[in-house]
């Protein structure tokens, strides 16, 4: 089991997905942040979404997705709706 999976969030398959885009601890996902490895993963798998980047989000806050307080799913929101433009 990798290190990754100790995180919230983190199953088996985004875990298989951050290690393709070189993400390889949770270290180096805090530091590129959830954003920018969301559009790594994108450029592989193009099923990505939204509940993926609050997941990278959540795992990076220590947190399920479902407890990231509103501002920070608010600013994920906008995120996305000028990401998929």
């Amino acid at each position: 089991m990798g290190k990754l999976l100790h995180l919230p969030n983190i199953s088996r398959e985004l875990e298989a997905k951050l290690l393709a885009v070189g993400i390889d601890s949770p270290e180096l996902l805090r530091e590129k942040g959830s954003r920018n490895v969301f559009v790594k993963i994108k450029t592989i798998d193009s099923s990505a979404c939204y509940l993926m980047l609050l997941s990278l989000e959540g795992a990076i806050q220590g947190l399920l997705s479902d407890d990231l307080d509103q501002q920070t799913v608010n600013e994920l929101m906008e995120f996305m709706e000028i990401f998929n433009q």
